[in-house]
């Protein structure tokens, strides 16, 4: 070959590998910028959020005035509003009005876990690669399995979101395959328009989408026990599969929600936590 195909060859390359370079970054300019304006959009609607601090705050100071006398020990009860025939609670009024498909929050205090939490029964992963407002997203928003029932509630309430490999959405909850990160974040906050709710972590573990005919454990299945050895059967297969000894647990009767993310250990790889509902 002379040498002037060789440069023109070579100029070639150059210019194939420029461009894929500027594709390449044109690409995760876009990635990046999907992901920043994902998290402001969820800061904005969790501004929407009205916590009835104030009031709260005047009630716990007349409880302080009163503890000698055990008066006033009750809390504010929760307060709601009919919004299209649906009784919501108020400090979820904006978001409800917003988009009818929310359906509570979901939080682990200190992670970067904070989100809404949709639910769509007649097309359940319609939030799957779309945010709040129904627009296109990468990371999605996290959404409830169609079967299960948040009014009710059902026994097992299943929330899915992404494993966004830069944190977001339900990555963290992978941290869990570490003892020490459990006993750190040990409870899932998770509010819904019909009523707050606090979890005790109770199992965490490794799994995976099971073929139709496979008649092992499969987790993302159960909604509502068939008696009280359907539900000790799950919380057993759970937590057996636990790498660690979590003490906590649950008992027929109790309610739970399990979150579950992709994850990447096997061929249709799952991570699950499971927490049961805390009465206060």
């Amino acid at each position: 070959m002379s040498k002037g195909k060789k440069k023109i060859l070579y100029n070639l390359c150059i210019i194939v590998l420029l461009a894929i370079v500027a594709v390449c970054f044109i690409y995760l300019f876009k990635y990046f910028g999907d992901l920043y304006k994902g998290e402001k959009k969820v800061d904005e609607l969790r501004s929407l959020i009205v916590e009835n601090t104030v009031e709260q705050a005047a009630l716990d100071n007349t409880e302080d005035k009163n503890s000698d006398t055990g008066e006033n020990k009750k809390k504010k009860e929760t307060e709601y509003v009919e919004i299209d025939g649906v009784r919501v609670q108020k400090k979820f009024k904006t978001l409800y009005e917003r988009n009818h498909d929310f359906i509570g929050w979901i939080k682990i205090e200190d992670t970067i876990l904070d989100y809404p939490v949709m639910q769509t029964r007649d097309d359940e992963e319609y939030y799957i690669y779309r945010d709040f407002d129904k627009q296109h997203s990468g990371e999605g928003t996290i959404f409830a399995d169609a079967s299960s029932d948040l009014l009710l509630p059902s026994d097992n309430v299943i929330l899915y979101g992404h494993n966004m490999k830069f944190g977001q959405m339900f990555h963290s909850i992978l941290e869990y395959r570490d003892e020490e990160y459990y006993k750190k974040h040990p409870v899932i906050q998770f509010d819904t328009i019909y009523g707050d709710g606090t979890y005790e972590i109770i199992a965490a573990f490794e799994s995976k989408i099971y073929p139709i005919d496979y008649d092992g454990f499969k987790y993302y299945e159960f909604f509502d026990a068939t008696d009280k050895k359907d539900f000790e059967d799950y919380v057993s297969n759970c937590k057996s599969l636990t790498g660690y000894d979590i003490p906590a647990t649950a008992i027929y009767g109790d309610k739970l929600i399990t979150l579950s993310t992709c994850a990447y250990h096997t061929t249709d790889g799952r991570f699950a936590v499971v927490a049961r509902k805390v009465e206060e």
